[in-house]
C-alpha cells in the first residue's frame, strides 16, 4: 500500500470565534436582543470549531445585554434522552464552562404550529420559552438527500429543535420529500418571529472553517442555498471513482450523520432510492466505532463486513432509536463480522473472487471526513497519477499486530 497525501483547498478562518462575533455585529441584533432570553443552538455532528463559535455567539449576545442559553438541537441522537444528549455535547467539548453559558437539554417539546400540509412544527420547550432562536450550524450535503440544500440551519430547526418527535415526524416522510417538510417546517419558525438570526459555518476539504456567515432571518434560506453550493464544493471525496475494496478505519456520527458520508462512500442504503453512479466500491469494511461516537453505530449498515471490535463497542439501544427514527432500517443492520481487522478484509478479498491480489483496487482512509492522508494499492494509484495536488509515497508492508489489528492511520 502507498501512501498517498493530498493538497485539497484550503481557505479557512484564522480566528473563527472573533469572526462569529464580527459577523453577528454586523446584523445588529442589540436592541432585539437586550434584556431578552436567547436560544443557541447546538448539535452533535464533529464540527471543527464549533465550540469557540459557540462562545463567540455567547460573547456577542452578552455584549449586548442578552441572557444567552445554549440548546441541544439533535433530534433523537444520544439516544433520546436529556443525558445522552448532553453526554454528546460533551463529547464535542461543548460545556457549560467551554462556551460561557448554561446548556439545555430538555427533550420535551411544544407545538409551534403547522405547516400547510399539516405537519407540526415542533420545538424544543425551553427554546420555545426564550424570546428568541439563534440557530448555528454547518452548512454540509446531507446523507438522505440530495438538493437543494442537506444539513444546516433550516435542518437545525426543522429536525434538531424537535427531538424525538420532530425527527421521527420529518424521516416518516421518506426521501423524496424530506427537505421539502424541513423546508416547511422551518417556514413556521421563521414566520412566527422565533428565529433572530443564523450562524452559518462553511468547512474546507480539511475540515477547518473556511467561511462564517451570520444571516438574518428574513435572507435565512435564500442564503442557506446559496452557501449550500459552496459546502458541495469543498467537500472532501474519494480520489477514484472505482475500487475493490475500501477500508474505513473509524466510524462515528462525529464524521457523519449516518457513521460514513453516503456522499464519500456512493450508498444510500435506502430501500426505493436509486444508489449514487459513483463512486462504485465492491466491498466497504468498517473497523472500528470511534469513543466519540457513545456507543451510536448509526451507518453501520453501510459497510459489508466488520470486526468483532466494532461490533462490542455498539450500544444498540442509541443505535436502533437513531436507525429507526431515520425510517432506514437498513443501514441499522450489522455487517458480516470476523474477529479481526486482517480477516474481515482478507474476507472481502475473497468474496470478490480477485485470484490475483496484486490487481485489486484497494484504499484505506482513517473516516469519511478527513480524506488528506490515505493508503492506496499500487492498482489505485494508477486513476491519481497526474490529478494536481496529490503526491504518492513508496510501497509499505501492511502492519498487522499479533492479533490481527492495524494501527491508526496517523
Amino acid at each position: 500500500m502507498h501512501t498517498v497525501l493530498r493538497r485539497l483547498p484550503r481557505p479557512r478562518v484564522e480566528d473563527p470565534e472573533t469572526a462569529t462575533d464580527d459577523a453577528l455585529a454586523g446584523l445588529a441584533l442589540a436592541e432585539r436582543v437586550r434584556g431578552k432570553r436567547i436560544a443557541v443552538t447546538a448539535g452533535s455532528r464533529g464540527i471543527r470549531d464549533i465550540v469557540v463559535v459557540l462562545r463567540g455567539a455567547v460573547t456577542y449576545l452578552r455584549r449586548c445585554g442578552a441572557d444567552p442559553i445554549v440548546v441541544a438541537a439533535m433530534g433523537s441522537h444520544g439516544g433520546g434522552t436529556a443525558n445522552g444528549q448532553r453526554r454528546v455535547l460533551s463529547h464535542l467539548g461543548i460545556t457549560e464552562t467551554a462556551v460561557g453559558a448554561p446548556i439545555s437539554t430538555d427533550m420535551e417539546t411544544v407545538s409551534i404550529g403547522r405547516t400547510p400540509e399539516g405537519l407540526t412544527a415542533y420545538c424544543d420547550r425551553v427554546a420555545a420559552s426564550c424570546d428568541g432562536i439563534l440557530a448555528v450550524n454547518r452548512m454540509k450535503p446531507h446523507t438522505a438527500f440530495g438538493e437543494p440544500f442537506g444539513s444546516g440551519l433550516m435542518k437545525m430547526l426543522g429536525v434538531g429543535l424537535g427531538k424525538v418527535e420532530g425527527a421521527q415526524q420529518i424521516h416518516r416522510q421518506g426521501p423524496a420529500v424530506l427537505a421539502a417538510a424541513i423546508r416547511a417546517i422551518a417556514q413556521v419558525y421563521l414566520d412566527r418571529g422565533s428565529v433572530i438570526g443564523g450562524v452559518a459555518i462553511v468547512e474546507n476539504a480539511h475540515d477547518e472553517t473556511a467561511i462564517i456567515e451570520a444571516i438574518p432571518p428574513e435572507a435565512l434560506i435564500e442564503r442557506e442555498l446559496a452557501l449550500f453550493a459552496t459546502a458541495r464544493a469543498f467537500l472532501p471525496r474519494l480520489p477514484v471513482d472505482d475500487l475493490d475494496v475500501l477500508i474505513v478505519d473509524e466510524i462515528s456520527k462525529t464524521f457523519s450523520g449516518t457513521g460514513m458520508d453516503t456522499n464519500v462512500i456512493g450508498r444510500w442504503r435506502i430501500a426505493g432510492l436509486p444508489e449514487p453512479a459513483a463512486p462504485r466500491i465492491g466491498r466497504i469494511v468498517a473497523l472500528r466505532l470511534s469513543p466519540a461516537s457513545g456507543g451510536n453505530a448509526q451507518g453501520i449498515g453501510l459497510a459489508d463486513l466488520t470486526t468483532r471490535r466494532l461490533v462490542d463497542a455498539v450500544d444498540l439501544a442509541s443505535t436502533y432509536l437513531n436507525t429507526l427514527t431515520s425510517t432506514y432500517v437498513q443501514r441499522g443492520f450489522i455487517p458480516i463480522t470476523m474477529p479481526s481487522d486482517r480477516e474481515a478484509i482478507a474476507a472481502a478479498f475473497d468474496t470478490l473472487g480477485i485470484a490475483d491480489r496484486s490487481s485489486a483496487r484497494v484504499m484505506r482512509i482513517p473516516n469519511t471526513l478527513h480524506l488528506e492522508r490515505l493508503l492506496a494499492s499500487a492498482a489505485a494509484i494508477e486513476g491519481m497519477r497526474g490529478q494536481e495536488g496529490v503526491d504518492i509515497g513508496p510501497a509499505t508492508a501492511w502492519a498487522f499486530d499479533a492479533d490481527g489489528y492495524l494501527p491508526d492511520l496517523a
